[in-house]
């Protein structure tokens, strides 16, 4: 951060100025502009006062209130940051009390630099309201390194799987609005909030969460399942053709020593495949580090997953019942492992950015 000296201890910004305010301009009509998921550039206009007197600017940064917030982040206190008078807009920059896809206000205020290196303060400006950005294909990529460095070598799997209640894939109801009243299709839905704060999918993609993993000793999906007692099975090359596309998603840990890993199968020409395009990492389908699509010389297809992270698998269009096969499972629906809306660990080394959390 080249233009933001120190953090302000509070005092020194207070209502209460030590020197003479009166002669400093007081900033108006503050703009925010160019933001990004941990930076921002603010302007204001002045007039009158003592322009030629100003030597700093501060800036009193807070995080809105948000009582569903994440009670396992670290606390979040006010920023009151001291910056050298610089031409504005003036950009401020910092991971360690920015974080993306979050709401903050902003005010400020104009300051001169005393010999006694106190400060002489105007009044506070009107306070703003603005919210970060989603992490860019810049912090994706950066993800993406992270998850290729843990993924493993490759397993091979021939299906794709999806585990709920047995009244989601038998009984006609419209109490789930991720599939049909008819239960003939599976319909996409809206991504929850697992996962990383900033992921740009979250909230806003649309798609059919599915697991292709295979447990090591069998090659077969395991049989316990957080999400329900009951399993959907695709064939592989149903979802993932010639004609789908692979995106990177997100990375992220719950807590735990499990580490996910979040894709994304959109096909050519769908609307999910067009919300992907220039927000998340395309991958190639035949070579990379989580889900591979392998063209055997006779044209046949064969498909490979990722050891050592769980996959979660995001198809973007609707996926008929009849295209697959529902089995109840013989193992144990074990509900405490389940992503649903699970906040990602900010403590960990393996799978976080410096860029917020």
């Amino acid at each position: 951060m080249n233009r933001e000296e120190r953090r302000c201890d509070g005092e020194a910004s207070g209502s209460a100025a030590r020197g003479e305010v009166d002669f400093l301009p007081v900033p108006q009509l503050i703009r925010i502009s160019n933001i990004t998921c941990d930076s921002f550039n603010i302007s204001w206009d002045m007039e009158g006062g003592d322009m030629e007197g100003i030597t700093h600017y501060f800036i009193d940064l807070n995080k809105k209130e948000n009582k569903s917030c994440n009670k396992f982040k670290h606390k979040d206190v006010p920023t009151k940051l001291v910056a050298k008078a610089v031409p504005l807009p003036m950009t401020v920059r910092g991971h360690w009390f920015l974080s993306p896809r979050t709401e903050y206000t902003v005010s400020a205020q104009t300051a001169a630099k005393q010999l006694d290196a106190d400060y002489a303060v105007s009044e506070w400006s009107e306070i703003v309201e603005f919210c970060t950005a989603d992490y860019s294909t810049l912090q994706l990529n950066q993800l993406l390194q992270k998850a290729e460095a843990i993924a493993g070598r490759m397993l091979p799997f021939n299906v794709f799987y999806r585990n709920h209640q047995k009244d989601y894939f038998y009984q006609a109801s419209t109490s789930y609005g991720s599939r049909d009243a008819q239960c003939c299709r599976m319909l996409p839905a809206v991504k929850d909030n697992s996962g990383s704060h900033g992921s740009p999918i979250s909230g806003k993609l649309e798609g059919i969460f599915f697991s292709c993993n295979t447990e090591f000793n069998t090659g077969k999906p395991p049989q316990d399942s957080p999400y329900g007692p009951h399993r959907f099975q695709i064939r592989a090359d149903l979802l993932f053709d010639q004609n789908t596309n692979v995106y990177f998603g997100d990375f992220y840990c719950m807590y735990t020593s499990y580490h996910y890993v979040v894709l994304v199968l959109a096909p050519e020409g769908s609307s999910g495949n067009a919300f992907c395009k220039g927000r998340l990492p395309a991958l190639r389908p035949s070579d990379n580090r989580f889900l591979r699509r392998v063209v055997g010389a006779d044209g046949s297809l064969s498909f490979l997953h990722a050891q050592d992270v769980l996959l979660e698998v995001v198809y973007t269009d609707p996926v008929d019942l009849s295209s697959g096969a529902v089995e109840p499972i013989s193992g144990q629906q074990l509900t405490s492992q389940s992503t649903l809306n699970a906040k990602k660990d900010p403590s960990c080394k393996v799978c976080n950015i410096s860029v917020g959390r």
